[in-house]
């Protein structure tokens, strides 16, 4: 009987995804010219088959053009506090409308930075600023994620993230 496939993920790095913490996405044109923006939002299932990152549109029109084009994504997840970070990338992102049941998503992430940020020593009211969009300006990219990375400062920093056997 064959091994089962290992899994991209450990438990913790889902916890920390899950939990809400500042998100940088990424993709490229194909000249390889980079573009960035601030996620206003991210979800990860539980057994990390999607991810899930909200964009404003209308500060994200070159990034949403190079996804859409190319199919490629890089986020950056990172705890402010202890700068603990993992890069997840994927080959195929789909851009789709944010609708009324992204809502609570959007809510929980707002809460769980609003906490993350406090630690640094910004208030809510700074983090609700920085993640204020409304609805109809705020778009999802949804991907599978086919590499990670740790990225935490120091002698693993871009090294790939070990998988786990179930």
């Amino acid at each position: 009987m064959a091994d089962a496939p290992a899994a991209l993920l450990d438990p913790g790095h889902i916890a920390m995804l899950a939990k809400g913490i500042s998100a940088i996405v990424a993709s490229r044109n194909a000249a390889l010219r980079p573009s960035v923006m601030r996620a206003m939002g991210s979800h990860i299932r539980p057994d990390a088959s999607l991810v899930t990152v909200f964009l404003r549109r209308s500060q994200s029109a070159q990034l949403l053009h190079d996804i859409e084009s190319t199919g490629q994504i890089a986020v950056v997840f990172s705890e402010p506090f202890t700068h603990r970070t993992l890069q997840l990338k994927a080959p195929q992102a789909r851009v789709r409308a944010a609708v009324p049941d992204d809502l609570p998503l959007l809510q929980d992430y707002r809460r769980s930075m609003q906490e993350e940020v406090a630690r640094v020593g910004y208030g809510p009211a700074y983090v609700a600023a920085m993640l204020s969009a409304p609805l109809d300006d705020l778009v999802a990219v949804e991907f599978t994620p086919t590499a990670a990375f740790d990225q935490t400062p120091g002698p693993r920093a871009g090294k790939p993230v070990e998988p786990s056997r179930p």
